[in-house]
């Protein structure tokens, strides 16, 4: 794979999904009344940009790993607030500061709110236009001696449930095994139109994904086939196809945090984690693939995106509204000098977490 095939898939999954949150941010601001004075896609040396009819500069600029919203008043791209006190009484209704405090947590999480309803489209139209794969699992082969071949599972059986959860697609076995809590995993089948459960003790593994990327997955040392070898895929209405959408954020947001949790806690590695050079090279392979393996990771990325801007940490939209619930707690906003100081802290966070990541992502190539 050359670099323009990854860069370019690349640079349009992270615009797309980044403009998207800025302008979730950008159209709130506008609408409590809140002056925008740059809507940037990516950071450093502006490359382009034009300045619209209300004095907002919209540009492109050189590192495409982000972007942002600039409040006037914003002492800097990252919201923290210059001093109302410098500004004339004119043009102090004009500062994010001086709106009321629902509408400042509203701007504030319209850019994560803006990322799960991307990600709602994309779904919706994918099982709109597509489908949805409904194909029932059977148990093609079972490795002998295997964890699944210990606890009694036999080919031809078709898994009905994972820990108590109903499988409605041959896609969700592999998913619910690897993302299980425990490694000591409930499986429901159906054999001879009986149902039988079975605790089968799974082990982990360095595999492949669908990409060729090596990871640790839980594996029990079975194969899946659809039913009779045919796929069941089928198009939604748009209610059914907006219902098992957000089922599919939901999914994704609520296993992503118990990865994390999970990871805080020590019970899980945290080499899982990966920064830009791993969303680039698994852009690019997707873009190869097709035009619908591409938008679905645009979609999961955009409900990434939209979880990690809402972690508590400063700086990010989780921090600043911290920094608003306390300020409805206390009546009053916290200090200028301590949300210095928690910028400061988050800042570093930041950077930590971005050169942990990468570091993961240049060991995953060999590089370490």
């Amino acid at each position: 794979m050359t670099f323009i095939n990854i860069i370019i898939p690349f640079i349009i999954l992270i615009s797309v999904v980044v403009f998207v949150h800025e302008y979730g941010h950008y159209y709130y601001a506008r609408k409590y009344g809140v002056k925008v004075t740059d809507f940037s896609i990516g950071f450093g040396r502006e490359l382009f940009g034009w300045n619209d009819k209300n004095g907002t500069r919209w540009k492109v600029c050189l590192i495409p790993l982000g972007g942002y919203v600039k409040f006037y008043g914003d002492a800097n791209s990252a919201s923290q607030p210059e001093k109302t006190s410098s500004f004339s009484k004119k043009n102090q209704k004009y500062l994010l500061a001086t709106k009321k405090l629902y509408q400042r947590a509203i701007i504030v999480s319209a850019g994560p709110i803006a990322n799960f309803v991307l990600a709602l489209v994309i779904f919706s139209f994918i099982y709109m236009t597509v489908g949805k794969d409904f194909s029932v699992p059977i148990i093609q082969d079972v490795k002998i001696d295997s964890p699944a071949y210990k606890a009694g599972l036999k080919k031809n059986d078709q898994i009905v449930a994972i820990n108590d959860t109903k499988i409605s697609s041959i896609t969700e076995v592999s998913q619910f095994i690897a993302l299980s809590e425990t490694h000591l995993i409930k499986i429901t089948v159906l054999r001879d139109k009986k149902e039988y459960d079975f605790k089968v003790q799974s082990i982990t593994q360095e595999t492949k994904d669908n990409l060729g990327n090596n990871i640790n997955r839980k594996m029990i040392g079975i194969q899946i086939i659809p039913l009779n070898n045919e796929i069941n895929r089928q198009r939604l209405g748009p209610a059914k196809a907006i219902y098992y959408s957000l089922k599919e954020i939901w999914f994704t947001i609520s296993t992503t945090m118990s990865y994390l949790g999970k990871m805080i806690i020590g019970t899980e590695k945290a080499d899982q984690l990966g920064g830009p050079i791993k969303i680039a090279q698994i852009s690019g392979q997707v873009a190869q693939v097709g035009i619908i393996p591409f938008l679905s990771i645009m979609a999961y990325i955009s409900i990434s995106l939209g979880l990690i801007n809402l972690f508590p940490i400063p700086l990010l939209d989780g921090g600043h509204l911290v920094f608003y619930f306390y300020e409805f707690v206390r009546g009053k906003p916290l200090s200028e000098k301590m949300q210095t100081y928690f910028f400061k802290f988050g800042l570093f966070v930041l950077f930590a977490l971005m050169f942990f990541s990468t570091y993961n992502d240049l060991k995953g190539l060999g590089l370490f």
